[in-house]
């Protein structure tokens, strides 16, 4: 009890008479030192337990969702010389419209009237393919004649070989006739010259017998002279038979290779006007490529080309145009190990270059000048070690800026889980990657594209 009294003691006496009592006491800043570091640590304990929404941050470019609405170069289907610009950079031009006019530079085509030149070969090539064909059907015909002659001499020989073998007949039994009376004159003959010897006949009846002997014997060789030249007959018109074969097989194998030979002359003329005309109509449609055309509205945007006279090549880009209000998308390109963790139809917040901004990757609420976007394409392959995904606007959020331009540069946050600020801290720390976020229903792009169309309406 008396120490108790004795510190209250103490107390009651001022220290700052006593110097040595002074510098015993505790400094007043080491408390207050020691009261501000307890409450920062209590206040950042505090704020660990904090929500935080995970996301995956990635850099990017403006471009379009559909391929057709992106920039542009225009190339020179042909090579020629630039002889006149119909337009100028920055220019609104509409599909169709003349760009560039450009004139020849090889000299095959340098001849104005080359369509007119082409177009009078074709012409006559098809007059030359006419007469052909004209010869062709001559030809027939006159196979068709030489066959038609060819039998009816076949049948004329045939006939004659068959008249000279019955004539032969004829001859044969005539001859057959004149043997037996050259018998019988023999026989009356020698009775009569027997009896002459006998003194029984006269030597008149004797010499008409002989007479008679004569003619017949006479008769006999003009008759075996007649049958001899009837079978030489028969012989000529055998030989002359295969002899009219011969030579009408001849006659006809030469009129069906001529035919031959002119068919084939008429194909070769139909394909070299075949050729001709296929010459004509590319030579046509070249000329319409003197005149480079816009292919869709937009602005030229860049004259790769420029001055009169100047050369290009073919596929030479010469120009470039964009289109007038192309629907906008922004290409981000995101790590392989991030990729697992999208989807289509994921949220998106977007930050432009240029664009007034405060953000706050974690808290989305509390960023001020990012944008909503909807996650539309992901690649399927990677671009240099990185995945590319195309994020359209969000029809049910604020729209974009009317004045961002294709190419403009953003930066990207893909919205997933909300967790904890310690537990985010733990996961950078370590490098693991973010959790999947559950609660995600992807959209359909082509939805998501109505209702766009919908609000704009």
């Amino acid at each position: 009890m008396e120490e108790i009294k004795l510190d209250s003691d103490l107390d009651k006496v001022p220290v700052d008479r006593f110097y040595s009592l002074s510098l015993i006491r505790t400094p007043r800043l080491a408390k207050n030192m020691t009261y501000w570091a307890g409450g920062l640590f209590i206040m950042l304990n505090l704020f660990t337990l904090l929500p935080w929404t995970q996301n995956i941050n990635s850099r990017g470019v403006i471009t379009t969702l559909n391929p057709e609405e992106r920039p542009q170069t225009i190339q020179s289907t042909i090579s020629g010389r630039i002889e006149k610009w119909h337009v100028h950079e920055g220019e609104f031009v509409r599909k169709g419209d003349t760009i560039v006019t450009l004139s020849e530079i090889k000299d095959k085509f340098f001849d104005p009237e080359m369509l007119l030149r082409i177009d009078e070969q074709v012409k006559a090539k098809v007059s030359s393919g006419k007469s052909t064909l004209d010869k062709a059907k001559a030809l027939t015909k006159q196979i068709a004649a030489l066959k038609s002659a060819l039998e009816y001499s076949l049948n004329k020989a045939q006939n004659k070989i068959l008249q000279s073998r019955l004539k032969i007949t004829s001859d044969s039994m005539d001859l057959v006739a004149v043997k037996v009376d050259f018998e019988v004159a023999r026989l009356q003959y020698e009775r009569q010259e027997k009896l002459y010897n006998q003194g029984l006949k006269s030597l008149t009846e004797l010499e008409q017998r002989k007479l008679k002997f004569q003619e017949v014997s006479a008769k006999r060789v003009s008759v075996e002279n007649k049958l001899f030249a009837s079978r030489n007959e028969l012989n000529n018109s055998i030989i002359e038979l295969s002899s009219l074969k011969a030579d009408y097989t001849d006659k006809i194998s030469k009129a069906e290779s001529e035919y031959s030979s002119t068919l084939s002359y008429a194909f070769t003329i139909d394909g070299e006007v075949a050729k001709m005309k296929n010459e004509y109509k590319n030579m046509q449609i070249r000329s319409s490529f003197y005149q480079i055309l816009a292919p869709k509205d937009g602005y030229v945007v860049k004259a790769l080309k420029a001055g009169i006279g100047e050369t290009v090549k073919e596929g030479e880009p010469i120009t470039s145009i964009i289109m007038v209000h192309p629907e906008l998308a922004v290409a981000l390109y995101v790590k392989p190990m991030d990729i697992p963790l999208l989807t289509i139809g994921r949220r998106v917040r977007l930050q432009f270059d240029g664009w007034p901004t405060l953000v706050f990757s974690g808290w989305p609420g509390a960023s001020f000048g990012t944008f909503a976007g909807l996650i539309a394409v992901i690649d399927n392959m990677d671009t240099y070690g990185k995945y590319r995904i195309l994020v359209v606007p969000d029809p049910n959020e604020e729209p974009w800026p009317h004045v961002l331009r294709v190419g403009t540069g953003a930066d990207g946050w893909a919205m997933l889980n909300d967790v904890p600020i310690y537990f985010e801290i733990w996961r950078q720390l370590n490098g693991f990657p973010p959790d999947y976020m559950k609660d995600v229903i992807p959209q359909d792009p082509e939805k998501m594209k109505s209702d766009k169309d919908k609000d704009k309406e």
